[in-house]
C-alpha cells in the first residue's frame, strides 16, 4: 500500500531523526524541547500506562482529566 500522507510522515520523521544521528536520547530531548517552546500543554501518562498522571502545570488529577 502506498499511502502519500504516510510516506510524508515517514519522510519528515527520518529527517529529524537524521539530524540527531538517529540518536533516541537526542531526538527525545528535542521533542520535548519543542513542547515547552510550543507553549501547549501535554498530557503526560502515568508509569504504568494506564493513564495520565497528575499535571501540576494544571493543578488536574487523573480522575479530572479522564472526565
Amino acid at each position: 500500500m502506498n499511502d502519500p500522507i504516510v510516506n510524508e510522515v515517514r519522510r519528515v520523521r527520518d529527517a529529524h531523526a537524521a539530524r540527531f544521528n538517529y540518536d533516541l536520547d537526542a531526538i527525545f530531548k528535542d521533542l520535548k524541547e519543542q513542547e515547552k517552546r510550543s507553549g501547549r500543554n501535554f498530557v503526560s501518562f502515568g508509569a504504568d500506562g494506564n493513564g495520565p498522571a497528575s499535571s501540576p502545570e494544571t493543578g488536574l488529577e487523573t480522575k479530572e482529566l479522564l472526565g
